[in-house]
């Protein structure tokens, strides 16, 4: 899995740098956004747009939404070689997202190093995250693959749909940690989840069956594949968050329990405030809406986590939707290769270590 990631991403980022070059200049601005009405400044679109873009992007990410997309795309039948620009739609909604997330949750670290809004400030960040949502539409209407109108609106308006549903699940998210009380119940945690995170990789799996002309039975069942994918995804990331040591942590890429400082409503938190005591769960309560957390609130909150085998629940939840993505592509004529790489994309969200 890791291979085919690593053998990917370079094309990858050549693509994206067509996109949004990194050095972006008076040519770049007339021929894709058209002629100026007045004038453009280049030089403070570098600043807002191309450094903390690229900042972002070069501090890592596994690109795996990008290769999943090429990978499906070789799987249904056509040429991966002719949609590379496509792959480039999740890849930069997603770093896109992360930008305005660290924001809303007042992260301090990202990929290894200082958040993009502590580094070069909140208005540039949210600027340039903004941005990120729509400068991949491009792609649709440069139209590299040559596609028709029809599947062009079909591919604006899935993308709408999902991009909405997102902002759901990232509400929903919000509100809960922004709350003292752990009231949420798992359902309602899977739904966030769902979209929060699920719409991004559905995105991936519907893309690839609109550009290569599937019928909608095929978008679905795929579609399906992506948010149990994307579920087992972010119960792994939550768990990594528990699991990782302070230097673990580190290299991990976030502060040292983050999602306990932010006071996130994990699927480890709802199922531990489920099945602790009453005194337990108010003290993991208050820990959680602390406007300040040491390290040893930290380890006390992790303490409860475990005394309740919520990390073991999460774990095994995590295996089941994994199992579960895997399930759905029996219900798929996928060329074996291909359908073995989407496996292993299952395996590989529950088995990573970063």
């Amino acid at each position: 899995m890791r291979d085919r990631l690593a053998s990917w991403r370079p094309r990858i980022d050549e693509a994206i740098e067509s996109l949004l070059p990194r050095e972006i200049d008076e040519e770049y601005l007339q021929r894709f956004f058209g002629d100026p009405s007045y004038a453009y400044d280049p030089d403070a679109l570098q600043i807002a747009l191309a450094d903390p873009m690229w900042d972002l992007l070069d501090r890592g990410g596994k690109r795996w939404r990008a290769v999943l997309f090429l990978v499906l795309v070789d799987g249904l039948g056509a040429d991966p070689d002719e949609f590379v620009e496509y792959a480039c739609i999740p890849e930069i909604l997603h770093n896109g997202t992360i930008v305005v997330d660290d924001v809303e949750d007042g992260a301090e670290m990202r990929r290894g190093d200082t958040a993009l809004h502590l580094d070069r400030g909140t208005d540039i960040a949210l600027n340039a995250g903004n941005a990120m949502y729509f400068l991949p539409l491009k792609v649709i209407t440069q139209n590299p693959a040559g596609l028709d109108a029809a599947t062009r609106l079909e591919t604006y308006e899935m993308l709408m749909h999902e991009l909405n549903r997102t902002h759901l699940g990232q509400g929903m998210d919000i509100a809960w940690h922004n709350e003292p009380e752990i009231h949420v119940g798992e359902d309602e945690y899977l739904e966030m989840t769902a979209c929060k995170t699920g719409c991004l990789v559905r995105i991936v799996t519907r893309l690839a069956a609109i550009v290569t002309g599937q019928p909608d039975d095929v978008q679905e069942t795929l579609g399906a594949y992506a948010e149990d994918l994307s579920i087992a995804f972010q119960i792994s990331d939550d768990v990594l968050d528990i699991e990782n040591t302070l230097d673990q942590a580190g290299e991990f890429g976030k502060a040292f329990g983050n999602d306990i400082r932010e006071g996130k409503k994990t699927l480890m938190v709802i199922h531990a405030a489920e099945h602790a005591d009453p005194e337990s769960v108010a003290r993991l309560e208050e820990i959680l809406w602390a406007e300040e957390t040491t390290d040893d609130e930290v380890v006390e909150a992790i303490d409860i986590l475990q005394s309740t085998d919520s990390v073991e629940y999460a774990r095994d939840r995590a295996a089941e939707f994994a199992a579960s993505a895997t399930a759905h592509l029996d219900d798929l004529d996928l060329d074996p290769e291909a359908a073995d790489a989407l496996e292993a994309f299952a395996t590989y969200v529950v088995d990573r270590d970063r």
